[in-house]
């Protein structure tokens, strides 16, 4: 089933490659040296060049499209490689080189792959932003459901806990029986909380809903990233881990555009037709990976897993060796906790990605799109909150792709530091301005304040401190102990995200909405030093180079160094070399 699919895709989208010489050739809306004139296609594809080059977004857009016309196959090429003409140049000549000339495998087998488990993320996203429209419905005079702003703070909070319960079974599950089955029945799950929020009478029937509900956010958050860590090459392994975060914006933002407008049954129907979504693609497109089979002692399987993500034309020889001498590496240690906290790797693996994941709570940002309509309805905005809130989705989405295509040419650690920098100064802006209206100021010429710092705020956190820690998660643990690492570090950062979201309307009684912010703010500038000092860079590297840095051995910087000689070297660097080189479809 995989791979017919995944074969009908490849011959509709990518049809047999041509040699050099026939791609030089005279056929109309040829770009080799040897075209007399300039025709439609010469102009088609000078534009795509420029776009791909200033406007990044717009040159994916081209080759998005390109995914469905085979006429459009080389604006797909130019879209999605370097903007550099040399480096296009050699991308094309390696596409339609002889085979095995290829030096990284076919790119959109990745991409269907890891879209399809993202599904998960999208489900979460609306998990997130359910409370922000229903929470104004169910504390209003003629609620279904009468709740106070106190049991309001806790359908909110409760999936943070929620979160705990699930993310230690999914990830020691995805170790055990695969991660493909365990995402997928993780829709199950989902379905059945927003069933319970259907029908519920009583609020404490929501509090077991969104309690589920959040063992589900866990599971994902455990797991998602894990597989697709695991799929993707260094090339691509960023953006395909920032698509994590894009589908969760994209499902908050779903949530923000309808809930307004439907019943509070008719959300949640809406809602529980995203797992179901998830689970049908899940099974149908998603192989499992090959890190797991090999593990699990299924070498034909992985051989076949390897072959459906990088295309028939990749010689898997060089990656199944890389693979199978981390596992023999990996064969003289376990994942038990003793284990764990003795490697050096793992320990500063935990650092990293546990501080990424305290301060993204710390930030404040869940709070924000909890309770976005009651901010804003707060600030006396001369916007109306319902659409203020879906401005803000609308940035998330849009800056959280962004991020997607930069992450893996900016850097990590720069688009974290940018970030969390500027996140700091725009809560300290909202909290001055709140400050101001708290002690009697008048601000009403300033009303616009609290969207345009919000925007700012949450389109630089869809910059960075959004998509990448989920990016990180899957990149810096090793395959021998990543699901139980992952399980606990998602434990204690659910820990420290229901303490934010339940205290925040502890703070708003204590110090009101001023002081809350620059709280949150100071925060931000703790990250923003956090990053500096303690996360390292993983722009691509391979999953093998990341674990060695980690644990202080130094990169070989000549192929003498290498006492087996200089043909395992250059196989090597076939598999992590200079991505400018590299095949893109």
């Amino acid at each position: 089933m995989d791979q017919g699919v995944f074969k009908q895709l490849d011959d509709s989208c990518f049809p047999p490659k041509r040699s050099p010489d026939a791609a030089a050739g005279t056929e109309p809306g040829a770009i080799g040296p040897d075209s007399a004139k300039m025709t439609s296609w010469d102009s088609y594809l000078a534009v795509a060049t420029f776009l791909s080059s200033p406007e990044e977004f717009m040159g994916w857009f081209v080759g998005f499209v390109s995914l469905f016309s085979t006429n459009l196959l080389r604006p797909l090429r130019l879209a999605l490689t370097s903007s550099n003409k040399n480096a296009t140049k050699n991308s094309m000549l390696s596409v339609n080189g002889p085979k095995g000339t290829r030096r990284e495998g076919k790119k959109f087998r990745q991409y269907a792959a890891a879209l399809s488990t993202t599904i998960g993320p999208f489900a979460v996203g609306t998990v997130l932003a359910w409370t922000s429209p229903v929470l104004p419905m169910l504390q209003s005079e003629n609620s279904r459901i009468p709740i106070t702003a106190d049991e309001g703070s806790w359908v909110g909070s409760l999936i943070a806990i929620g979160a705990i319960i699930g993310s230690i079974p999914a990830g020691k599950g995805a170790d055990i029986f695969g991660r493909k089955p365990t995402i997928a029945a993780l829709a199950v799950p989902f379905i059945i909380s927003w069933a319970m929020i259907y029908f519920a009478t009583t609020v404490w029937e929501l509090y077991v809903a969104r309690l589920i509900a959040g063992a589900v956010i866990g599971g994902v958050t455990a797991t998602v990233p894990m597989y697709i860590g695991e799929i993707a090459e260094s090339s691509i392994r960023g953006e395909l881990g920032s698509y994590i975060q894009v589908k969760v914006t994209l499902g908050i933002l779903y949530v923000y555009a309808i809930g307004p407008f439907v019943s509070y049954e008719g959300l949640a129907i809406l809602c529980g037709i995203i797992p179901v979504i998830m689970f049908v693609l899940v099974l149908l497109v998603a192989p499992e990976t090959p890190t797991y089979l090999l593990r699990a002692g299924r070498r034909r399987e992985a051989e076949h897993s390897l072959v459906l993500l990088r295309g028939h034309e990749y010689d898997i020889a060089g990656e199944l060796e890389e693979l199978q001498q981390q596992l023999e590496e990996e064969q003289n240690r376990s994942s038990k906790f003793k284990d764990l906290i003795s490697s050096r790797a793992t320990v500063r693996a935990s650092i990293a990605v546990m501080g990424l994941l305290s301060f993204l709570s710390f930030s404040g940002i869940n709070v924000l799109i909890f309770y976005a309509e009651s901010i804003f309805k707060s600030s006396s905005s001369s916007i109306s909150p319902q659409v203020s809130s879906i401005i803000i989705g609308v940035l998330q989405v849009k800056f959280t792709f962004a991020s997607a295509l930069l992450v893996d040419k900016a850097g990590r650690r720069v688009l974290l530091l940018i970030s969390d920098s500027v996140m700091a100064v725009c809560l300290g802006c909202l909290g001055y301005f709140f400050w101001q209206s708290e002690h009697g100021v008048d601000v009403s010429a300033f009303s616009l304040i609290p969207l345009i710092s919000l925007g700012v705020y949450i389109s630089t956190f869809s910059l960075g401190f959004g998509p990448i820690p989920g990016v990180m998660m899957g990149e810096l643990f090793s395959p021998d102990v990543k699901g139980l690492a992952l399980g606990i570090v998602c434990v204690i950062a659910s820990l420290l995200e229901f303490v934010v979201v339940k205290m925040y309307q502890n703070l708003l009684d204590w110090f009101d909405h001023g002081i809350t912010f620059w709280i949150f703010a100071g925060f931000c500038v703790l990250g923003t030093v956090f990053v500096w000092f303690l996360v390292p860079e993983t722009k691509n590297k391979t999953l093998q180079e990341i674990q060695n840095e980690l644990s202080g051995k130094k990169k070989s910087n000549n192929r003498k160094d290498n006492p087996k000689g200089s043909k395992k070297h250059h196989m090597m660097d076939s598999l992590t070399g200079d991505q400018t080189h590299a095949a893109i479809v």
